[in-house]
């Protein structure tokens, strides 16, 4: 026997609001290709401790990922490897100053392969014969071409490695290419060094005079605000803190 008519609407009424909320736990998260491990654990806690809340991780160069915004992918927390690309995504109007949060720092590591003889020590070392192919983050879209950048003009070796410069479009690209031995070395993050300790090694840390700090923001066009908003506090929680530091990030 057919519902009457007002029992009909509140039953359709249940649903949508059932709908609703789980559509509004939906969460598109951008981030740094450096942080894909550590935000794929992040994903599953943040999940355990909401139920109903569904993380979609996005990962790749965080300049690439602001381009993706700027062409309007429904993005709702946006996080960076740096702090010039979130300077960006705040002067493109996609993120809001008073959203974005500093959240862990990391380390510019050069790296060779597992089985490499060289003996590099420090940066004037790449300039020798036997190293021929080194892996650079492109600097106009990857934060780790532009650490690397930096720190090979503060010791004016940027002309001469810039011809040994294998250019990659994310620093799990240059992770890879030295895992597979298809470069003589390359510029990572020291947490990504530390994921593939039986592939690479790390010849040395590499000095820098700036401090390579990665923010994190709720965009301005995020359909879920609230629940950004959440996630965002997640990672800067002990519990979010834990687990980036178990994959070698520092604190803010």
């Amino acid at each position: 026997m057919p519902l009457p008519l007002t029992k009909r609407l509140l039953a359709a009424a249940a649903i949508i609001a059932v709908t609703g909320l789980v559509h509004a736990g939906e969460l598109t998260v951008s981030a740094a290709a450096s942080l894909t491990n550590a935000f794929k654990d992040i994903a599953q806690g943040y999940e355990a401790k909401y139920p109903g809340a569904k993380v979609l991780l996005n990962f790749g160069a965080s300049g690439a990922l602001l381009q993706q915004m700027a062409k309007g992918a429904p993005v709702d927390v946006f996080a960076s490897a740096d702090q010039e690309t979130m300077d960006q995504a705040v002067q493109q109007k996609l993120v809001a100053a008073s959203e974005r949060h500093d959240f862990v720092r990391n380390s510019l590591a050069l790296i060779v392969p597992g089985d490499s003889k060289l003996a590099l020590k420090r940066l004037e070392d790449l300039s020798q014969g036997s190293v021929q192919k080194v892996a650079i983050g492109n600097p106009a879209s990857v934060p780790v071409g532009r650490y690397t950048k930096h720190a090979l003009e503060a010791a004016r070796l940027w002309p001469v490695l810039q011809a040994k410069a294998v250019t990659t479009q994310n620093v799990r690209q240059s992770l890879d290419y030295v895992a597979r031995g298809e470069v003589d070395a390359g510029f990572v993050y020291g947490t990504d060094a530390a994921i593939m300790k039986d592939k690479v090694k790390v010849a040395f840390t590499v000095p820098l005079d700036i401090a390579i700090s990665y923010p994190i923001a709720k965009t301005v066009s995020s359909a879920n605000a609230d629940e950004a908003k959440r996630f965002v506090a997640y990672v800067l929680s002990p519990a979010g803190q834990a687990v980036l530091g178990k994959y070698g990030f520092s604190k803010p």
